[in-house]
């Protein structure tokens, strides 16, 4: 089995023609950005998209992840009591003189409690006694947000602590941070409330939202703030205007200020320039994979929901495009299996990457079948050795 492409050149060139070096024109001082179509995945603007950076308390967005998936699934309730820990009081309390929520040593606080301590004031002693409540240990809590971050997707990122003090293994790239924020947003509805909230007090201290986006004019309702030296000023966003949501990555500003004007520029740009142009209807045949060992030779591919891109108001884009998977696909399959990835790119930048999934069911083919397609494999492996050796 092997990585195979299928390209889609054909099917684009009729939807977009010409050059535009539109998303290019626009500049920004950060040092890391991404803007990112929410329901599409569509990335309408990107720079160093995919190097890795000190996330500082926007790490809290994966605490926070593993603590809403606690529990959507029952094994945590908001009304559930954590005690703070000495490490937590002292590591991430006042006396760190650092963001807390000003925990008090060895005093219970609800999850619910600590959860906005954590996504609001970005309280390190509430992101600490989270992790010790669920893993014992900030080590072991880390463990965890490793192998949870490879199972949403984030493959460059690595974590070190719950809460984002600086530490050369913890590591991210805006994009998986973006995408690790329209997971939150889409399967969380009933926590998410929590990043728009705009102040919290607790321990008779009231503090408000670090998240400067939520006092602009612009639809924003979370995310997470973040900045430690190493870092800089960096921030993960979101905000709806007329029915469209975008979600901002931007990090490595100078200042809090800086921060905040750059990511009312990147929105507002965002929302202000683009259009939505689909590319395939929900359950239209986008391409085609090949089948080993079965009944057909190959086996169509469909959208469960509709594709789309963003392209510039009043221009025209050259968009190319190819389906990803790998294969050939063994039989049997069943319809709906997700098996391969529309790849859409806008020149050097991947502007779209969206799950395909079985048109149909595929039935193991005949004993005959089955040896054919062997040997086609094996032949198609010893040409490839051949090449690979000169």
């Amino acid at each position: 089995m092997r990585l195979r492409f299928a390209f889609l050149a054909a099917v684009l060139g009729g939807l977009f023609s010409g050059p535009s070096a539109f998303a290019d024109s626009f500049q920004t001082n950060a040092p890391f950005a991404l803007l990112m179509d929410y329901d599409s995945g569509a990335v309408l603007f990107e720079k160093n998209a995919d190097e890795l950076m000190a996330p500082a308390s926007t790490t809290k967005l994966l605490t926070a992840e593993i603590v809403f998936r606690e529990l959507k699934e029952g094994r945590l309730h908001l009304d559930d009591v954590f005690e703070v820990s000495e490490n937590a009081w002292r590591t991430g309390g006042a006396k760190s003189h650092g963001s807390a929520m000003f925990l008090e040593l060895h005093s219970k606080a609800r999850i619910e409690d600590l959860v906005r301590g954590m996504v609001i004031q970005s309280g390190n002693d509430a992101a600490i006694t989270l992790a010790e409540g669920i893993s014992g240990t900030e080590g072991n809590f880390a463990a965890l947000m490793n192998k949870r971050a490879a199972e949403l997707g984030m493959t460059r990122s690595s974590f070190a602590n719950p809460w984002g003090a600086g530490d050369p293994h913890q590591r991210v790239t805006p994009r998986d941070m973006a995408h690790l924020a329209a997971y939150v947003i889409a399967n969380y509805p009933d926590y998410y409330r929590y990043f728009g909230e705009r102040e919290f007090t607790w321990n008779k201290i009231r503090q408000l939202n670090r998240n400067p986006l939520l006092t602009m004019d612009l639809g924003a309702d979370g995310l997470k703030t973040g900045d430690i030296a190493e870092s800089g000023f960096g921030l993960v966003g979101s905000a709806v205007q007329n029915g469209q949501r975008l979600i901002l990555v931007i990090n490595g500003m100078k200042t809090a200020s800086d921060r905040a004007e750059e990511s009312r520029k990147l929105l507002n740009w965002g929302f202000r320039s683009f259009e939505s142009r689909t590319l395939f209807q929900a359950g239209e045949m986008v391409g085609a994979a090949s089948v080993f060992g079965g009944a057909q030779s190959e086996v169509g591919l469909v959208a469960e929901a509709p594709i789309k891109v963003f392209a510039a108001r009043g221009t025209s884009e050259k968009l190319t495009a190819k389906i990803v998977y790998k294969g050939p696909l063994p039989a049997p399959l069943d319809a709906g299996e997700e098996v391969a990835r529309l790849k859409v790119w806008r020149g050097a930048s991947e502007v779209l990457d969206a799950p395909l999934k079985t048109a149909a069911a595929v039935a193991t083919g005949s004993l005959t079948q089955r040896a054919i397609d062997a040997g086609i494999e094996m032949a198609g492996g010893l040409i490839r050795s051949a090449f690979a050796k000169n």
